[in-house]
């Protein structure tokens, strides 16, 4: 029995390694715009026992652009089935503009209406909305940083403006969500709601060494209750290892090449098999995240003996 056992966990570790190779693919197809193809490659991930809703949800988004109304309203009920209530995206995302006349769209939305306000009925409302707000400010000056680098260059006086305004930003946000976590613990999901949530992590996360470390256990137990996301432990547990000179373990944390002027992986303990400790924080491939920022990555095979 102890043999099976191993047995079966190897194997479903294997699946969910190659599930979220298969996700990472369906991605990369999405944003070549291969809408078919991509839906197609969703399929097979998810035939493979991915509940991910999110996953369900961009299949969805796929078809739709696919021209398979059909397939994209049936991968969105499993969505909501597993969990998606992000109603507000849902109505916004413009790929699924094609599927605002089908019926079955209006008695999804409808439905989502009504479980999204069953979850807010027991929502802290004035914190939800004091967190959504910090997100928006978190988010709003990091999305400032692309163009004004394009337009005045990495080592402007427009760029160096804009880094002093984050660190206000930032310093300003931290001393809010501190206070929260020092009055409610980390604020979970069925306390604020997921975007809510996302704050505190992103808050946390943009902080300084000691904050991260001091609130990082915080954030272990509410990924073990199910009130934060696996994805966004792993990126802390990354970042705060690097901070100490540590090997990260999920390959999230990118760093400056002093002597080429380009970015690349910090350090990976175990490099070999990252994408399996990914797969089980439900994070892509290592090789599809590192395309991200524009680099050719090819995790390292085990040597044989």
């Amino acid at each position: 029995m102890k043999r099976m056992l191993l047995t079966t966990l190897l194997v479903a570790s294997m699946a969910a390694a190659v599930s979220a190779q298969s996700i990472g693919e369906a991605s990369a197809l999405y944003n070549a715009k291969e809408y078919k193809a991509s839906g197609e490659m969703y399929d097979k991930a998810l035939a493979k026992g991915k509940d991910n809703p999110t996953d369900y949800y961009n299949a969805a988004c796929s078809w739709a652009l696919a021209g398979d109304n059909n397939k994209a309203l049936s991968h969105l009920q499993q969505a909501v089935a597993k969990g998606y209530i992000n109603l507000s995206h849902l109505k916004q995302d413009t790929d699924l503009n094609s599927l605002h006349q089908e019926k079955r769209w209006k008695t999804l939305v409808q439905d989502l209406e009504k479980k999204v306000a069953t979850l807010e009925a027991n929502y802290n409302k004035p914190l939800k909305a004091q967190l959504e707000q910090i997100y928006k400010t978190d988010q709003e000056i990091r999305m400032k940083i692309e163009p004004v680098q394009k337009e005045f260059g990495p080592e402007s006086p427009q760029m160096k403006a804009l880094w002093e305004e984050m660190a206000k930003t930032d310093e300003a946000n931290k001393k809010e969500v501190v206070a929260i976590l020092e009055k409610y613990g980390w604020p979970g999901k069925s306390m604020v709601g997921p975007q809510a949530n996302s704050a505190a992590f992103l808050v946390i996360q943009h902080s300084d060494k000691e904050t991260m470390e001091k609130y990082l256990p915080m954030l272990r137990e509410a990924v073990a209750k199910g009130e934060a996301a696996k994805s966004q432990l792993a990126l802390m547990e990354d970042r705060v290892r690097m901070n100490n000179g540590q090997p990260q373990l999920y390959g999230s944390q990118l760093r400056m090449n002093a002597e080429t002027g380009q970015y690349e992986l910090y350090t990976i303990e175990d490099e070999v098999n990252v994408d399996k400790r990914r797969a089980s924080m439900d994070l892509e491939p290592l090789t599809d995240y590192m395309k991200r920022f524009g680099i050719d990555y090819q995790v390292p095979q085990a040597l044989s003996n």
